[in-house]
């Protein structure tokens, strides 16, 4: 069988409760179509690039399935149709993720920090040379 890994955004306002749901559902779509849900990874409430329907944020989900096209369009279908679900993307794929998807990964990266910070670093290591600039024309 195709291997697909589809992406949905659910709206702001509902619950993980009612995301875990949303996700339940889906799987039962592909179940019911002989279908497999190989894996599902809930990566939470992420800030959105732009506003889609009056939302800036969004729950995202990933699934991992191996089911046959009708499995996947009547899924779909129902994506379509559920007003919570905001965006969905549906690829085909050679072969499933193992682990960890590249999302999951960056999120407990120990490292890593904003560009804020950076820009502050950029200010504050400005502001020292022209101190030192000013105590060598005091000399």
């Amino acid at each position: 069988m195709p291997l697909y890994e589809t992406v949905f955004i659910a709206r702001q306002d509902i619950s993980s409760q009612q995301v875990e749901t949303l996700t339940e559902q889906m799987s039962e779509f592909i179940s019911a179509g002989e279908g497999t849900v190989a894996k599902v990874e809930n990566w939470g409430l992420r800030n959105l690039a732009y506003k889609i329907n009056k939302n800036r944020k969004g729950h995202y989900v990933l699934m991992n399935i191996d089911a046959p096209i009708p499995a996947v369009k009547e899924m779909e279908r129902n994506l379509q149709l559920n007003e919570d679900i905001l965006r969905f993307m549906t690829i085909r794929v050679e072969e499933l993720e193992e682990g960890d998807s590249a999302m999951l990964q960056s999120k407990g990266r120990p490292g890593r920090r904003d560009r804020d910070d950076e820009d502050g670093d950029k200010a504050s290591s400005s502001e020292k040379g022209s101190e030192d600039k000013k105590a060598e024309g005091d000399e």
